[in-house]
């Protein structure tokens, strides 16, 4: 799988620009702030139809513009797909394949698949947990695209859940609370239907990705591992990756009752997979807090580089997702770099990012473009 053509109309600091790409590597190269990694954002958004880099639509479109558009070609084994979508920041975007258009943007998921690493990828070790399950649900979703609305209605039940709760943490007791009530049973019986397939799936996730974080580990850190993950859930007697979903199911259900009084006296939903956590230990220590920002770095990019190499061994996935490095080999020192490039060197297509030539490994030289002032170039 790789992109064949990338063209944007009023994207970022971009009014309209086009670039031919195919396999193999292909390196964004200029001083930040000039639109490089715009490009690679694109190509990420078509994918995940979400940014690394913000959590709205809006600043991903030009000063005073109506809308975005990225338009992209794909070749996914040997047939190609045109892909375009509009960005509508305050309403709905819109969605085409190959000229006809689709009912909803959430169809595009899976047409193409991406990895990227980035500077924000630290907060994988260093940030909120929130950061780490959306990491493990954008892998699921990247995985089974039909995740994707498993996941949304999960948040819709959440937010459902934490509005009845609230009205029922309120002083005092009327027919209103009574009804209240009887309408967070029914939100509660979608939480642990939903909730146990998420939670199934990220631990069964963890488990396949396990092996590949470790071994990636090793490789950019030289055996300083060893490094292990493991899943923490707010069920803390099922931990195992073999577990039916029906059990989960019968844990929240069990769970539900448990916290039932502290979730009213809070407000708020204190179990489901929205409060549970992926564990990192680096030599049997907890990442978080104890790790260096070297080591922190070489986590960050272990996980990312396993989820390619896991992408990547899927059977019937597609073919190989596009592997995307955001200005990360700054960060790295030369011994990591080369690690990184021996690597990712046969990926079928690689995008860097990087403000001087120099800092790309010699071993992932290929198709150079200057990027300056919003202007894209060859050279």
């Amino acid at each position: 799988m790789f992109v064949e053509w990338l063209s944007l109309t009023d994207y970022r600091n971009y009014r309209g620009t086009e670039v031919d790409l195919g396999p193999g590597v292909a390196s964004f190269i200029g001083p930040n702030g000039q639109g490089k990694t715009n490009l690679v954002e694109a190509i990420a958004y078509i994918s995940t139809l979400s940014s690394h880099r913000v959590a709205s639509d809006a600043p991903l479109v030009f000063r005073n513009a109506p809308r975005a558009v990225i338009r992209t070609r794909v070749n996914r084994e040997q047939r190609t797909n045109l892909i375009e979508l509009e960005i509508n920041p305050g309403r709905a975007n819109r969605a085409q394949l190959n000229g006809s258009p689709m009912a909803r943007p959430r169809e595009l998921i899976g047409l193409l698949r991406t990895v990227v690493f980035a500077p924000e990828d630290v907060s994988l070790v260093k940030g909120d947990p929130a950061e780490r399950r959306r990491f493990l649900d954008d892998l699921l979703v990247m995985r089974s695209p039909r995740m994707a609305s498993v996941r949304a209605d999960y948040e819709r039940v959440i937010r459902q859940r934490n509005s009845l709760l609230k009205t029922l943490s309120g002083r005092g007791r009327s027919r209103t609370d009574e009804n209240t009530e009887s309408s967070l049973e029914v939100w509660n019986s979608h939480l642990i239907n939903l909730g146990a397939q998420l939670m199934a799936a990220r631990v069964s996730l963890i488990g396949e990705l396990r092996t590949h974080a470790s071994v990636s580990y090793d490789s950019v850190s030289d055996k300083a591992g060893p490094f292990e993950l493991s899943y923490v859930s707010t069920v803390d007697d099922l931990q195992g990756e073999t577990i039916q979903r029906e059990a989960y199911e019968a844990a929240l259900a069990e769970a539900l009752v448990a916290r039932r009084q502290a979730e009213i006296d809070r407000g708020m939903s204190l179990v489901g997979p929205h409060r549970d956590e992926l564990a990192m230990s680096l030599r049997a220590l907890p990442v978080k807090g104890y790790a260096s920002h070297g080591e922190s770095w070489s986590v960050a990019l272990a996980l990312r580089l396993a989820s390619y190499e896991l992408l990547r061994s899927d059977i019937g996935g597609g073919g190989e997702p596009v592997l995307i490095l955001d200005d990360v080999f700054a960060e790295l020192d030369q011994e990591r770099r080369n690690r990184v490039a021996e690597m990712v060197v046969d990926a079928e297509q690689v995008l860097i990012t990087a403000a001087v030539a120099q800092d790309v490994p010699l071993g992932l030289t290929g198709v150079r473009w200057s990027v300056a002032n919003g202007k894209v170039g060859r050279g």
